[in-house]
């Protein structure tokens, strides 16, 4: 008995999941991009830390100063949210072509419904695959701003204490 299966054939099923797929694995290209942007970002501030002079307009530098460290990661919240439901969307389509298959094919024979539930197990893992990653980063990263806006905002008081 020969197996045609491939890794491919998972993803490459129907219109539907051909869809899911891409917009799943574009979240998480993108995921990674904005990643790797926030780890180049951090170590060029460790290389160059951040330093407040007296003279300046200490509300609107601290502000200022945190905007790059917090810009993009909206995207990485909102894939890390979205993208198990895209990817549950796709096992419940998967779901449904087993079904479909039973009743054209008249059978419940496991390769009867098998490609189906391959397929919806597939898009399962790809929104995973996006999700977990952008999920750890964004908490990752928050954190780490939250923490630079807190030393500057401390920095910020103290030097407005002294005048």
């Amino acid at each position: 008995m020969e197996s045609n299966f491939s890794l491919l054939s998972l993803f490459t099923g129907d219109i539907m999941t051909i869809f899911v797929s891409v917009v799943l694995v574009v979240f998480s290209v993108l995921s990674w991009a904005v990643i790797i942007e926030k780890m180049r970002l951090w170590k060029m501030v460790k290389k160059n830390p951040v330093k407040i002079k007296p003279t300046d307009n200490l509300a609107v530098i601290v502000d200022r100063l945190v905007r790059p460290f917090d810009k993009n990661l909206w995207f990485l919240s909102m894939v890390a949210y979205i993208s198990p439901f895209i990817g549950l969307f796709g096992t419940v389509w998967g779901v449904m072509d087993s079904f479909a298959s039973i009743g054209v094919n008249q059978s419940v024979s496991i390769g009867v419904i098998a490609p189906g539930l391959a397929v919806a197990l597939g898009t399962t893992a790809l929104g995973l695959i996006a999700a977990v990653p952008a999920a750890i980063a964004h908490q990752y990263f928050a954190k780490k701003a939250d923490d630079l806006y807190d030393r500057l905002d401390d920095a910020r008081r103290e030097m407005k204490g002294r005048k």
